[in-house]
């Protein structure tokens, strides 16, 4: 079988965007009825690990327990981390650190601490981060939560630890957002950065598709057919308020947000093919930026909201270009191969992401804007929708594995591959939410 012609719906809308966009994206989620669960699978080490021990933390054993699980497991995930066993350790904050029988061990870093629950009924948590080597305390902080919130404190305690060790801030207790489909019914969720938690955000009979986080990480920018065609929407997740932004003649997809937060770039049909615009984020000063005999589609913001990347076939088949915001003449960024497609930039301006066809299969390869090599990723059949974590150092997307669409992250060098199996549903288009406070 040719394998550009077995490609699911949302590659061929792509490739042959022009010859019926909206029924192809309407045929994108083809799955099963079915009740989604998570369950992540690690493979592969960073180039450094750290080795650290993870003591339970003191006083309230179940929850003492289930918290410093969830910090191992954030560690883990990243395969930077070595975690040094722990069992019985018995420390609380106030305890003495023994450095040199951690050190013998083989900790160069221990984390602990203690959690009890107040008159109140919320929780007090206390952490702290020894150093074994330099014989000293690291990091200390005291959180209070509700016992539903103890995940979430979880996460931002892994956070510290792996900013305090790596010098890179920790990305554990952002959030990402994606589409499950579960029989006819479309779903916007939100969930933890590993997965866990999920919340729905938007349910709808009809498709959902490209959601987009706002820099401040309060709303989501998506497109829905449920007025028969295309629609730009965007909703504030703090409440169920949501305004169509992008509702012009013909089709409205592809939201990005400016870094700012102020303005929206879109892909429209209004005047033809699919090009180029940008909006203020309530919809108005809608403003044309590319003009192109060909499809200009996949926008995103650079870093310093200067330019846009996007992809275009107006040198015969789907390349990556740049263009700045007033216009001008844009600049082509992929050379290697004839088939490159959804480009995303690293925070830092470096690096960009985007999905290859290499020997018949679409992988998710990084390219150096400043050597111009380019890597692969991933090495699956049908990778997809690739984005960036805030910190730059992992890359989330979706892949298909065994027939099944699921979601999977990969570190922004290739080492570390992780899968978030979907074990019924059809998982599609995962962005990592930004850094909020």
């Amino acid at each position: 079988m040719n394998p550009v012609s077995s490609r699911p719906a949302q590659y061929t809308a792509l490739r042959m965007y022009a010859l019926g966009l909206l029924l192809l994206l309407a045929a994108l989620f083809a799955g099963r009825p079915a009740h989604a669960q998570l369950r992540v699978d690690i493979s592969g080490t960073g180039a450094t690990q750290y080795p650290v021990a993870i003591a339970d933390f003191a006083v309230d054993d179940a929850h003492g327990r289930a918290l410093a699980e969830v910090i191992r497991a954030d560690l883990s995930r990243t395969g930077q981390f070595r975690l040094v066993n722990a069992a019985g350790a018995g420390l609380n904050v106030d305890s003495p650190v023994a450095y040199d029988d951690w050190r013998g061990k083989g900790a160069d870093f221990l984390a602990y601490g203690s959690i009890q629950r107040g008159a109140d009924g919320r929780y007090d948590v206390r952490y702290r981060l020894a150093d074994t080597v330099k014989k000293g305390q690291l990091d200390g902080v005291a959180f209070s939560g509700t016992e539903q919130e103890l995940r979430r404190v979880a996460h931002q305690i892994a956070d510290r630890i792996y900013e305090k060790i790596t010098g890179v801030r920790g990305v554990f207790s952002t959030r990402i957002a994606y589409v499950l489909k579960l029989g006819n019914t479309y779903e916007l969720q939100v969930a933890d950065a590993d997965g866990q938690n999920p919340q729905v955000a938007l349910r709808s009979r009809e498709p959902i598709i490209s959601p987009a986080w706002s820099p401040d990480g309060s709303r989501l920018a998506y497109v829905s057919f449920e007025s028969g065609k295309p629609v730009v929407y965007i909703r504030t997740l703090s409440s169920v308020a949501r305004v169509p932004v992008a509702n012009y003649k013909g089709n409205n997809s592809a939201p990005a947000w400016s870094p700012d937060g102020s303005m929206l770039a879109v892909a429209l049909t209004r005047d033809g093919l699919s090009q180029i615009y940008v909006l203020n984020a309530d919809g108005s000063n809608l403003r044309r930026i590319t003009r192109s005999p060909g499809i200009d589609t996949e926008p995103t913001f650079t870093p310093d909201g200067r330019s846009i990347i996007f992809t275009s076939d107006r040198s015969g088949g789907p390349q990556i270009y740049q263009v700045g915001l007033d216009g001008g003449e844009p600049r082509r960024l992929t050379f290697n191969g004839g088939y490159n497609i959804s480009p995303r930039i690293s925070p830092d301006g470096s690096t960009l992401l985007y999905v290859a066809r290499r020997d018949g299969a679409f992988r998710i390869a990084s390219l150096n804007l400043s050597s111009g090599t380019e890597t692969l990723l991933t090495d699956g059949r049908d990778d997809q929708s690739p984005s960036f974590a805030p910190n730059g150092m992992q890359v989330l997307y979706a892949a298909i594995q065994g027939g099944r669409s699921v979601l999977a992250g990969v570190s922004s060098d290739g080492r570390v591959r992780q899968t978030l199996s979907v074990l019924n549903g059809e998982i599609r288009e995962p962005t990592w939410g930004p850094f909020t406070r």
